[in-house]
């Protein structure tokens, strides 16, 4: 099996359960393991961290869609979702489908699928900015904005077409019954298009980002900068709802909120046209999970019937044109492109590490990132316990505050599969352990200190519950301690005793 297959293959030896679309979707029955493989017992630790992780995701959930967290994040985030739902097909198939389409009903006209779908039953003042911030339907009409949901004007970071192909293989009987790829296919295809094309604003075949909450990693040193030219909006022209629910020591400072607000209001005021404003980065994490959902629409096509090479081969090409334009040899990792000065920006952060992902990465730059990820700059192995989101040595390093240095699940999670990939397995073992330990350890936390693992920002956030179930769950640790597949789908029917009439009551779609 080729490294792009690996990407995106559920490797196992079992055959694919098949369900309806009237399957319970807590239930699991154990109808994996029915080929009469023994079945490995996780003990009594894993099933509870498989227990309190499915009670995060069933507490998230709305009926169509789950909050990052009950409190700071009352809406439907746009990576998070794609998250969730690599999460929850390990729980309810049906349920990780229709968080994906809840998402793309949202889908703009020209393609982008906003960060934020907001839920009208909120109050306007739970969150900022606000649905009467972003004037979506109004102020993106031009760009073919929906008009009966409220969104934001932003995207995130593309790991939607992943998530879905992920979400296929967890039931494909369901899936095709459902025709969960061919519905969501041209709207994948749409999003790409739109990155591609739209926002290939350095003319070098990569995707910008306009804003730094378009990247995922708000206040990461990388933005610094280009952040610099931004005149920021005045603090009276905003109230921000997030340091009610977290320490603002732990949250990007008023200053840069100032700038991220007059980013956003000018994006707006331009009716959400790209490539006028004064922000606009290449960066190697977005652009690495472009590709690695560029793989996975190869795998989609190839599913409905086409042979998907025009896709892989773009694939190749993208990564091509990553190393061409952001990797820096001699620092052994990705740099950010700042597109209107024309220069890489030198700051170490967890993106520059996240294009591990991509299998047709040459050799030779895998090695370097691993390095980079067990030296002084990362200390994965040493002085570490997660991956921390900026450079330990960094003048702008700060273990609490955000994406200046503390350890994300997700960005973890990515950089485990990427180990994993380019058969980096102890280390990659290594780093699933930690995660699973400072996951139940943190109360599934938001994220991190990346030495002691203490929970900072909200608990109960959904992405890392639903990624512990991932790393719980994956067929590719049943050789290794911790519980098979197989063993966790026994661990539903605990859930489906403990949570399940309340689960599958909100879980009816």
């Amino acid at each position: 099996m080729n490294r792009s297959t690996q990407l995106t293959a559920r490797r196992t030896g079992h055959p694919e359960p098949v369900r309806t679309s009237a399957s319970p979707p807590f239930s699991g029955h154990g109808e994996i393991g029915r080929s009469g493989t023994a079945v490995y017992d996780p003990g009594p630790a894993s099933r509870s961290l498989h227990l309190r992780a499915a009670r995060v995701l069933h507490d998230n959930w709305t009926g169509t869609s789950t909050v990052p967290s009950r409190g700071l994040y009352p809406h439907q985030w746009s990576w998070d979702s794609a998250f969730i739902a690599i999460g929850l097909r390990h729980l309810s198939p049906l349920r990780a489908q229709v968080e994906l389409e809840t998402l793309l009903d949202a889908q703009w006209g020209d393609g982008r699928i906003p960060h934020i779908v907001f839920n009208p039953s909120v109050p306007l003042d739970a969150y900022f900015p606000s649905p009467d911030f972003w004037r979506s339907s109004t102020a993106g009409r031009a760009a073919g904005a929906p008009r009966t949901v409220q969104t934001s004007g932003i995207v995130q970071p593309p790991v939607h077409a992943l998530a879905a192909w992920l979400v296929h293989v967890a039931d494909p009987g369901l899936s095709r019954a459902r025709g969960f790829l061919s519905r969501l296919y041209p709207r994948l295809a749409a999003w790409h298009r739109y990155l591609l094309h739209r926002r290939d604003l350095g003319g070098g075949g990569l995707a910008s980002v306009v804003h730094p909450w378009e990247q995922g990693m708000d206040n990461a040193p990388a933005w610094d900068a280009p952040l610099s030219r931004v005149t920021p909006a005045p603090p009276r022209t905003f109230r921000r709802a997030d340091l009610d629910h977290g320490a603002a020591s732990d949250r990007p400072t008023d200053l840069d909120y100032g700038r991220y607000v007059a980013l956003a209001s000018d994006y707006r005021d331009r009716e959400y046209v790209d490539g006028e404003g004064e922000f606009a980065v290449e960066d190697p994490a977005f652009n690495a999970l472009l590709i690695a959902s560029e793989y996975a629409l190869a795998r989609i096509a190839h599913e409905l019937g086409a042979t998907g090479t025009a896709r892989q081969a773009r694939a190749e090409r993208l990564t091509a044109a990553l190393v061409e334009r952001l990797w820096d040899p001699a620092e052994g990792m990705f740099f950010c492109r700042d597109v209107r000065t024309g220069e890489l920006i030198p700051e170490r952060g967890v993106a520059g590490l996240v294009p591990l992902l991509l299998p047709a990465l040459p050799r030779e730059i895998a090695d370097s990132l691993v390095r980079t990820l067990r030296g002084p700059h990362f200390g994965l192995g040493g002085a570490t316990r997660l991956v921390p989101s900026y450079d330990l040595t960094g003048e702008a390093f700060d273990p609490h505050r955000y994406w200046r240095g503390p350890a994300w699940f997700n960005t973890n999670w990515m950089l485990e599969r990427g180990l994993r990939l380019h058969g980096e397995q102890a280390l990659a073992g290594s780093l699933r352990a930690a995660l699973l330990d400072t996951a139940g350890e943190s109360g599934f936390a938001e994220y991190v200190t990346p030495y002691s693992g203490k929970a900072c920002g909200a608990l109960g956030f959904s992405w890392t519950a639903a990624l512990t179930l991932d790393l719980l769950h994956d067929h590719d640790h049943q050789h290794e301690p911790g519980p098979s597949l197989s063993a966790a789908q026994h661990v539903n029917d605990h859930v489906g005793e403990e949570i399940g009439k309340g689960a599958k009551g909100g879980d009816q779609v």
